[in-house]
């Protein structure tokens, strides 16, 4: 019962998040100064072309009309046609996504695979040479911006050392489709396709790293600090003086109630990269739906900025929801204050 209300009332929240996302992502791109249909067409275009695009776009009825006709589209799944493209802003994100999301997969998974080891082996031998060294890690890979990473990667991997490749998603001459979860790792080995799995890999190597290093060295660092803390509780000297061997001692009792603080940066940046990866994706050509939404920013396409930003906000809630319960499950203390 406790779980269950808990659930319940991060559900309510994150459906409460979601309409006022709605608001003001309608409200910034109505409300605001500036005629959306002059900033898309440009200063050259003719009165006349601006008035049938603001009669297209609905922009000339009241705003609450267009609040209503933009929830009741959101609610079917209509996104509007797109400026730029021509084409509905569904088929564009659609098509865009699967990318960004393989992408962010694999960086949040290196990133996770090496920062919580790295927290751990500085936690393990805090103040010595593991430690120092980790901690400077940490320090260069959080303040070093992804794009100056993502250039020295492609430089350094591309052109000095000729093993990687340092743009697109996959080589010209392969002729695979991800038809079943779009991703072409996934897909590839579902496939029984090694040969394209190992292409999708190498071209995702680059763009992943230069993205991971931010959220590896926040997640090092906070597991640490987060296990030297658990390390001066009294049950940790009494499985100490009662022998307990030190692997279990460090990994089910230190590290496991450590947990809480680096899955919760974790779900934040998974959730934050879908739309932030647009710097990694521009440099690496990465056909992602976040260098999409650059352009369409660029082009002033109202309708398929609004959908970017909006699925961007419901795949934000929807894993901060899957966190808190993920978080829920680690430490029953949360999941008990939750549904009081």
């Amino acid at each position: 019962m406790e779980f269950l209300l808990f659930l319940v009332r991060r559900i309510l929240w994150s459906l409460l998040v979601l309409v006022g996302l709605s608001m003001v992502i309608f409200a910034i791109a109505r409300v605001v100064p500036g005629d959306p249909a002059r900033m898309a067409l440009g200063p050259t275009a003719t009165q006349e072309q601006v008035s049938d695009l603001r009669e297209k776009l609905g922009l000339n009825r009241p705003i609450v009309e267009q609040y209503g006709l933009f929830v009741a589209g959101l609610a079917q799944g209509d996104l509007g046609r797109s400026l730029l493209t021509e084409r509905p802003v569904n088929d564009d994100i659609r098509s865009t996504f699967a990318a960004t999301f393989e992408l962010v997969l694999v960086t949040i998974t290196l990133a996770f695979a090496l920062g919580v080891p790295l927290g751990v082996a500085a936690a393990r031998w805090k103040d010595r040479w593991p430690d120092n060294l980790v901690r400077i890690l940490a320090i260069f890979c959080a303040v070093t911006p992804s794009f100056f990473l993502a250039l020295l990667l492609q430089i350094l991997a591309g052109y000095v050392l000729h093993i990687l490749p340092t743009t697109g998603r996959m080589p010209h001459n392969i002729d695979f489709i991800a038809d079943i979860t779009g991703l072409m790792s996934i897909d590839s080995l579902l496939k029984g396709r090694l040969d394209v799995f190992g292409e999708a890999f190498r071209y995702l190597l680059l763009p992943s790293l230069a993205l991971a290093a931010a959220t590896m060295g926040q997640i090092a660092r906070i597991t640490r600090s987060s296990m030297i803390d658990v390390a001066s509780q009294d049950y940790i000297e009494a499985s100490r003086a009662f022998g307990v061997p030190e692997p279990v001692r460090v990994f089910k009792y230190m590290l496991r109630p450590s947990f809480v603080p680096p899955l919760t940066i974790l779900g934040l940046e998974f959730a934050s990269l879908i739309g932030n990866a647009f710097v990694v994706e521009l440099v690496f050509a990465w056909p992602g739906m976040a260098a999409y939404g650059i352009r369409t920013i660029l082009q002033k396409d109202l309708n398929a900025v609004m959908g970017v930003v909006m699925v961007s906000g419901v795949f934000f809630v929807l894993v901060n929801l899957v966190i808190d319960v993920l978080v829920g499950f680690v430490d029953p203390r949360i999941r008990i204050r939750g549904a009081r």
